[in-house]
Protein backbone atom coordinates (compact mmCIF):
# COMPACT_ATOMS: atom_id res chain seq x y z
CA UNK A 1 0.00 0.00 0.00
CA UNK A 2 1.57 3.71 -0.46
CA UNK A 3 -0.05 7.05 -0.46
CA UNK A 4 0.55 9.28 -3.47
CA UNK A 5 -1.42 12.97 -3.31
CA UNK A 6 -4.17 11.64 -0.95
CA UNK A 7 -4.83 8.45 -2.52
CA UNK A 8 -4.25 5.20 -1.36
CA UNK A 9 -3.12 2.48 -3.98
CA UNK A 10 -2.56 -0.76 -3.91
CA UNK A 11 -1.07 -3.85 -6.24
CA UNK A 12 -3.51 -6.86 -6.51
CA UNK A 13 -2.63 -9.85 -8.45
CA UNK A 14 -6.32 -11.50 -10.22
CA UNK A 15 -5.20 -14.85 -11.95
CA UNK A 16 -1.66 -13.41 -12.24
CA UNK A 17 -3.09 -10.34 -13.74
CA UNK A 18 -1.82 -6.81 -11.78
CA UNK A 19 -4.20 -4.66 -11.39
CA UNK A 20 -3.79 -1.10 -9.72
CA UNK A 21 -6.44 -0.17 -7.04
CA UNK A 22 -7.21 3.07 -6.16
CA UNK A 23 -8.63 4.14 -2.77
CA UNK A 24 -10.09 8.73 -1.67
CA UNK A 25 -11.98 9.27 0.47
CA UNK A 26 -15.62 10.84 -0.98
CA UNK A 27 -14.82 13.98 0.25
CA UNK A 28 -10.98 14.16 -1.49
CA UNK A 29 -9.21 12.77 1.55
CA UNK A 30 -7.40 9.43 1.93
CA UNK A 31 -9.10 7.05 3.76
CA UNK A 32 -8.10 6.31 7.00
CA UNK A 33 -6.79 3.25 8.74
CA UNK A 34 -6.11 2.87 12.23
CA UNK A 35 -2.80 1.73 14.08
CA UNK A 36 -1.96 -2.06 14.17
CA UNK A 37 -5.26 -4.02 12.95
CA UNK A 38 -8.01 -1.53 13.18
CA UNK A 39 -9.25 -0.11 10.74
CA UNK A 40 -11.94 3.08 9.86
CA UNK A 41 -14.78 2.82 6.99
CA UNK A 42 -16.00 5.94 5.70
CA UNK A 43 -17.33 6.82 2.24
CA UNK A 44 -14.68 6.14 -0.54
CA UNK A 45 -13.93 6.05 -4.22
CA UNK A 46 -12.40 3.02 -5.57
CA UNK A 47 -10.60 2.47 -9.02
CA UNK A 48 -8.78 -0.02 -10.65
CA UNK A 49 -6.48 -0.13 -13.72
CA UNK A 50 -5.42 -3.29 -14.97
CA UNK A 51 -5.73 -5.39 -18.37
CA UNK A 52 -9.27 -5.95 -18.69
CA UNK A 53 -12.76 -4.86 -17.23
CA UNK A 54 -13.30 -8.05 -15.86
CA UNK A 55 -9.91 -8.33 -13.36
CA UNK A 56 -10.36 -4.31 -12.34
CA UNK A 57 -13.95 -5.68 -11.27
CA UNK A 58 -12.59 -8.38 -9.26
CA UNK A 59 -9.82 -6.55 -8.07
CA UNK A 60 -12.60 -3.98 -7.21
CA UNK A 61 -14.73 -6.66 -5.14
CA UNK A 62 -11.56 -7.49 -2.93
CA UNK A 63 -10.74 -4.11 -1.86
CA UNK A 64 -14.24 -3.55 -1.06
CA UNK A 65 -14.52 -6.48 1.22
CA UNK A 66 -11.13 -5.39 2.30
CA UNK A 67 -12.62 -1.57 3.55
CA UNK A 68 -15.91 -3.33 4.53
CA UNK A 69 -17.98 -1.11 2.79
CA UNK A 70 -20.81 -3.00 1.97
CA UNK A 71 -21.25 -4.13 5.14
CA UNK A 72 -24.57 -3.74 7.04
CA UNK A 73 -23.81 -3.74 10.96
CA UNK A 74 -26.79 -1.55 11.78
CA UNK A 75 -28.40 -4.67 13.70
CA UNK A 76 -24.71 -4.57 15.91
CA UNK A 77 -24.83 -1.04 16.18
CA UNK A 78 -29.04 -1.15 17.18
CA UNK A 79 -28.38 -3.69 19.98
CA UNK A 80 -25.21 -2.45 21.49
CA UNK A 81 -24.69 1.17 21.09
CA UNK A 82 -25.80 1.54 24.33
CA UNK A 83 -23.58 -1.28 26.36
CA UNK A 84 -21.56 -0.54 29.06
CA UNK A 85 -18.57 -1.82 27.47
CA UNK A 86 -18.11 -1.11 23.86
CA UNK A 87 -21.52 1.27 23.58
CA UNK A 88 -19.27 4.60 23.98
CA UNK A 89 -17.20 3.44 21.00
CA UNK A 90 -20.30 2.36 18.69
CA UNK A 91 -21.24 5.99 18.89
CA UNK A 92 -17.90 7.53 18.52
CA UNK A 93 -16.99 5.14 15.38
CA UNK A 94 -19.69 3.96 14.26
CA UNK A 95 -18.01 3.35 10.69
CA UNK A 96 -14.94 0.94 12.65
CA UNK A 97 -14.35 -2.10 10.92
CA UNK A 98 -11.73 -4.76 11.65
CA UNK A 99 -8.85 -4.29 9.29
CA UNK A 100 -9.30 -6.38 6.38
CA UNK A 101 -7.18 -8.16 3.49
CA UNK A 102 -8.11 -8.53 0.12
CA UNK A 103 -6.72 -11.94 -0.17
CA UNK A 104 -7.59 -14.72 2.29
CA UNK A 105 -4.10 -16.07 1.86
CA UNK A 106 -2.36 -12.67 2.76
CA UNK A 107 -4.00 -12.37 6.10
CA UNK A 108 -2.85 -16.01 7.43
CA UNK A 109 0.44 -15.21 5.94
CA UNK A 110 0.67 -12.17 7.50
CA UNK A 111 -0.74 -13.41 10.46
CA UNK A 112 2.02 -16.44 10.68
CA UNK A 113 4.72 -13.31 10.86
CA UNK A 114 2.64 -11.57 13.51
CA UNK A 115 2.56 -14.90 16.34
CA UNK A 116 4.46 -13.63 19.25
CA UNK A 117 6.11 -10.81 18.14
CA UNK A 118 5.33 -6.95 18.43
CA UNK A 119 3.56 -5.76 15.28
CA UNK A 120 6.47 -2.89 14.13
CA UNK A 121 8.55 -5.94 13.93
CA UNK A 122 6.23 -8.42 12.09
CA UNK A 123 5.30 -5.66 9.57
CA UNK A 124 9.61 -5.20 8.85
CA UNK A 125 9.23 -8.96 7.98
CA UNK A 126 6.63 -8.65 5.80
CA UNK A 127 8.17 -5.69 3.92
CA UNK A 128 11.51 -7.77 3.66
CA UNK A 129 9.53 -10.91 2.44
CA UNK A 130 7.40 -8.47 -0.22
CA UNK A 131 10.56 -6.46 -1.11
CA UNK A 132 12.27 -10.08 -1.90
CA UNK A 133 9.69 -12.11 -3.03
CA UNK A 134 6.79 -10.28 -4.05
CA UNK A 135 5.27 -9.47 -7.28
CA UNK A 136 5.50 -6.38 -8.98
CA UNK A 137 3.30 -3.71 -11.42
CA UNK A 138 4.66 -3.88 -14.90
CA UNK A 139 5.14 0.16 -14.06
CA UNK A 140 5.90 1.84 -11.41
CA UNK A 141 6.84 0.58 -7.79
CA UNK A 142 3.89 -1.07 -5.91
CA UNK A 143 4.26 -4.54 -4.83
CA UNK A 144 2.26 -7.57 -4.23
CA UNK A 145 2.74 -10.11 -1.44
CA UNK A 146 4.27 -13.71 -3.10
CA UNK A 147 2.08 -16.36 -4.72
CA UNK A 148 1.67 -19.32 -2.68
CA UNK A 149 3.96 -21.21 -5.01
CA UNK A 150 6.41 -19.26 -4.13
CA UNK A 151 6.46 -19.14 -0.35
CA UNK A 152 6.39 -22.80 -0.74
CA UNK A 153 9.31 -23.00 -2.55
CA UNK A 154 11.59 -20.23 -0.66
CA UNK A 155 14.47 -21.66 1.19
CA UNK A 156 13.90 -21.70 5.45
CA UNK A 157 17.19 -19.73 5.88
CA UNK A 158 15.98 -17.32 3.32
CA UNK A 159 12.67 -17.18 5.46
CA UNK A 160 14.97 -16.86 8.71
CA UNK A 161 16.96 -13.91 7.13
CA UNK A 162 14.06 -11.76 6.87
CA UNK A 163 14.05 -12.25 11.27
CA UNK A 164 11.09 -14.84 10.78
CA UNK A 165 11.78 -17.63 13.72
CA UNK A 166 13.56 -20.83 11.97
CA UNK A 167 9.42 -22.87 13.46
CA UNK A 168 7.58 -20.43 12.12
CA UNK A 169 9.39 -20.19 8.52
CA UNK A 170 8.42 -23.56 8.36
CA UNK A 171 4.88 -23.03 8.60
CA UNK A 172 4.62 -20.61 6.72
CA UNK A 173 6.34 -22.69 3.74
CA UNK A 174 4.43 -25.71 4.86
CA UNK A 175 0.95 -23.39 4.78
CA UNK A 176 1.91 -21.72 1.31
CA UNK A 177 2.92 -25.16 0.04
CA UNK A 178 -1.04 -26.74 1.02
CA UNK A 179 -2.80 -24.13 -0.70
CA UNK A 180 -0.49 -23.97 -3.39
CA UNK A 181 -1.18 -27.58 -4.04
CA UNK A 182 -4.92 -27.22 -3.90
CA UNK A 183 -5.10 -29.32 -0.34
CA UNK A 184 -6.42 -26.18 2.04
CA UNK A 185 -9.14 -23.85 0.08
CA UNK A 186 -9.33 -20.62 2.02
CA UNK A 187 -11.72 -19.25 -0.35
CA UNK A 188 -14.63 -22.22 0.03
CA UNK A 189 -17.66 -21.31 1.63
CA UNK A 190 -16.73 -24.18 4.54
CA UNK A 191 -13.87 -22.01 6.15
CA UNK A 192 -14.24 -24.70 9.12
CA UNK A 193 -12.84 -27.40 7.05
CA UNK A 194 -9.72 -25.05 5.80
CA UNK A 195 -9.30 -24.35 10.02
CA UNK A 196 -8.75 -28.15 10.88
CA UNK A 197 -6.50 -28.12 7.98
CA UNK A 198 -4.32 -25.72 9.00
CA UNK A 199 -4.41 -26.68 12.76
CA UNK A 200 -2.88 -29.76 11.64
CA UNK A 201 0.32 -27.84 10.43
CA UNK A 202 2.94 -27.50 13.84
CA UNK A 203 2.86 -23.75 15.23
CA UNK A 204 -0.39 -22.55 13.60
CA UNK A 205 -2.93 -22.59 16.37
CA UNK A 206 -6.06 -20.66 17.15
CA UNK A 207 -4.75 -17.21 17.00
CA UNK A 208 -3.67 -18.02 13.66
CA UNK A 209 -6.66 -19.25 12.25
CA UNK A 210 -8.78 -16.94 14.00
CA UNK A 211 -6.76 -13.61 12.63
CA UNK A 212 -7.29 -15.37 9.36
CA UNK A 213 -11.09 -15.88 9.52
CA UNK A 214 -11.83 -12.28 11.29
CA UNK A 215 -8.87 -10.23 8.70
CA UNK A 216 -9.14 -12.46 5.49
CA UNK A 217 -12.69 -14.74 5.54
CA UNK A 218 -14.75 -11.61 7.07
CA UNK A 219 -15.91 -13.89 9.59
CA UNK A 220 -17.08 -11.27 12.14
CA UNK A 221 -17.85 -13.82 14.57
CA UNK A 222 -14.49 -14.86 14.95
CA UNK A 223 -12.48 -13.40 18.35
CA UNK A 224 -8.77 -14.02 17.63
CA UNK A 225 -8.75 -14.53 21.91
CA UNK A 226 -4.73 -14.76 22.21
CA UNK A 227 -4.61 -11.26 21.18
CA UNK A 228 -2.50 -9.84 24.11
CA UNK A 229 -4.08 -6.43 24.09
CA UNK A 230 -7.64 -8.58 24.50
CA UNK A 231 -5.97 -10.77 27.25
CA UNK A 232 -5.29 -7.24 29.02
CA UNK A 233 -8.58 -5.90 28.42
CA UNK A 234 -10.87 -8.64 29.52
CA UNK A 235 -8.97 -9.71 32.28
CA UNK A 236 -9.69 -5.97 33.55
CA UNK A 237 -12.99 -6.22 33.34
CA UNK A 238 -13.44 -9.19 34.54
CA UNK A 239 -11.27 -8.54 37.72
CA UNK A 240 -11.29 -4.60 37.99
CA UNK A 241 -7.16 -5.07 38.27
CA UNK A 242 -5.40 -3.27 35.62
CA UNK A 243 -2.11 -5.79 35.65
CA UNK A 244 -4.52 -8.72 35.62
CA UNK A 245 -4.97 -10.86 32.54
CA UNK A 246 -7.58 -13.41 31.22
CA UNK A 247 -7.32 -16.68 29.15
CA UNK A 248 -8.09 -17.51 25.83
CA UNK A 249 -11.29 -19.27 26.84
CA UNK A 250 -12.14 -16.33 29.37
CA UNK A 251 -11.79 -13.76 26.19
CA UNK A 252 -14.31 -16.28 24.49
CA UNK A 253 -16.67 -16.34 26.99
CA UNK A 254 -16.59 -12.48 27.61
CA UNK A 255 -17.15 -12.06 23.83
CA UNK A 256 -20.08 -14.45 23.24
CA UNK A 257 -22.43 -12.35 24.90
CA UNK A 258 -22.03 -10.37 21.33
CA UNK A 259 -22.53 -13.25 18.94
CA UNK A 260 -22.65 -12.89 16.21
CA UNK A 261 -20.56 -10.17 16.10
CA UNK A 262 -18.07 -11.30 18.75
CA UNK A 263 -14.87 -10.05 16.33
CA UNK A 264 -16.15 -7.03 15.51
CA UNK A 265 -17.01 -5.88 19.23
CA UNK A 266 -13.53 -6.91 19.97
CA UNK A 267 -12.17 -4.70 17.72
CA UNK A 268 -14.11 -1.87 19.34
CA UNK A 269 -12.67 -3.51 22.66
CA UNK A 270 -9.33 -2.70 20.97
CA UNK A 271 -9.89 0.62 19.96
CA UNK A 272 -8.77 1.76 23.41
CA UNK A 273 -11.83 4.54 23.72
CA UNK A 274 -13.60 3.15 26.52
CA UNK A 275 -13.35 3.56 30.29
CA UNK A 276 -13.95 0.27 32.49
CA UNK A 277 -15.95 0.52 35.59
CA UNK A 278 -13.93 0.70 38.69
CA UNK A 279 -11.06 1.13 37.09
CA UNK A 280 -11.01 4.90 38.30
CA UNK A 281 -11.05 6.22 34.40
CA UNK A 282 -8.17 3.99 32.97
CA UNK A 283 -8.15 3.88 29.71
CA UNK A 284 -6.66 0.48 27.27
Amino acid sequence: MRRSGGVLERLLHVEDEAVVVRVAEADGQASRRGSGRLGITRSVLLGAWGPSAGVCEVALTRMRFALGVDDDLSEFHRRFRDDPLIGRAIRSAPGLRPARRPVPFEALAWAICEQLIEYSRAVAIQRRIVARLGRRAPEGLLRDLPRPDTLAATAPALLESFDLSARRALALRRAAREISRGRIDLDHPDHERAWRRLREIPEIGSWTVESLALHGQGRLDQVPAGDLSLLKFVGRALSGDPRARADELQVRRFFARYAPWGGLAATYAMRGLLTLPGLGGTRL
